[in-house]
């Protein structure tokens, strides 16, 4: 079978940059040659990658897209073979991806970025941050080995490891009425004005835990952002419900919060590990999951304002 590596390199880096001058540029070489590695990749194939118009750059096809997804991790692993042959008994290197809910981000990639150098100072790691959808994209067609996610609305395709538990809490300006209880019941705030957190799929998370627990949210304010769900909070205009919690217990305004449990039972949320079913972890990767395993913690979230 007439397929290369060099093939696969180049395709790929057409399709992301989406034109083959660009694609030539990144790696280097002469647009001939992309051009002829991509239309021998095709006549192997027996598939159209590309559609290719004049002054339009590439469009990549239903083909590409699904050869694409496969041609990623190919591409990782034979990095990792090469890595491996020249490091034989020593320390792992080349790149990692992995992916991280953008809440969960503030929370975990730091410590993980760090711990991880720490302990495999030759392995180049990097994170994307996006939605449970566009993480889960990014796995399934090779953009990130790995990603950090919330047990919420998995694709087929997607293995998954819980790491831990959190609950959600319920986030209260510093001054109010019940900012001082051990907990908080959500039935006492149903008549007031709510601040949404409003990142896919948080909304309609928030929103069913609400109803199944017989509150109908009156939602005043919805924001994709974290920071301003607590800043508006802090400045009185609703309460909120959130996961994660920063250990300032203040806005970004310096306005105090109190960040306390919820009195009603509601299930925990599970932070996940996830990874292409279908795709063996490369040991980069598997040394990132036992990374994870060991040190990212779960705490209890306290009443009250700090």
């Amino acid at each position: 079978m007439a397929l290369s590596l060099r093939q696969l390199r180049y395709f790929v880096a057409a399709a992301e940059v989406g034109t083959i001058s660009g694609a030539a540029a990144r790696e280097h070489i002469s647009q001939s040659a992309v051009a002829l590695a991509i239309g021998e990749l095709e006549r192997t194939l027996g598939v159209q990658l590309f559609l290719r118009r004049q002054a339009k750059g590439l469009t990549i096809t239903h083909a590409g897209l699904s050869v694409l997804a496969d041609a990623r991790p190919l591409l990782a692993h034979a990095e990792e073979l090469v890595s491996s042959a020249r490091h034989l008994g020593g320390q792992l290197s080349g790149d990692l991806t992995v992916g991280c809910y953008t809440t969960l981000a503030p929370f975990l990639m730091p410590s993980l970025l760090e711990g991880f150098a720490a302990e495999h100072p030759t392995v180049r790691l990097s994170f994307v941050e996006g939605s449970q959808v566009e993480l889960q994209e990014k796995l399934l067609d090779g953009r990130c080995e790995v990603a950090l996610l919330y047990d919420l609305d998995l694709q087929p395709g997607v293995h998954q490891e819980t790491l831990y538990h959190t609950r959600p809490h319920v986030v209260l300006p510093g001054t109010h009425a019940l900012a001082r209880q051990a907990s908080v019941s959500l039935h006492d705030l149903a008549d007031e004005p709510m601040i949404m957190l409003d990142y896919p799929p948080s909304r309609h998370y928030f929103t069913q835990l609400l109803e199944s627990l017989g509150v109908r949210p009156v939602i005043r304010h919805t924001t994709s952002s974290f920071e301003t769900v607590r800043s508006l909070v802090a400045r009185g205009l609703g309460y909120s419900l959130l996961i994660q919690r920063p250990a300032s217990g203040v806005s970004h305004e310096g306005k105090p919060l109190a960040e306390c449990p919820i009195r009603e039972q509601v299930p925990d949320m599970p932070v996940l590990l996830a990874w292409p079913a279908r795709a063996k972890l490369t040991r980069r990767a598997a040394a990132l999951a036992d990374f994870c395993r060991r040190t990212l913690p779960a705490g209890p979230v306290p009443c009250g304002p700090r």
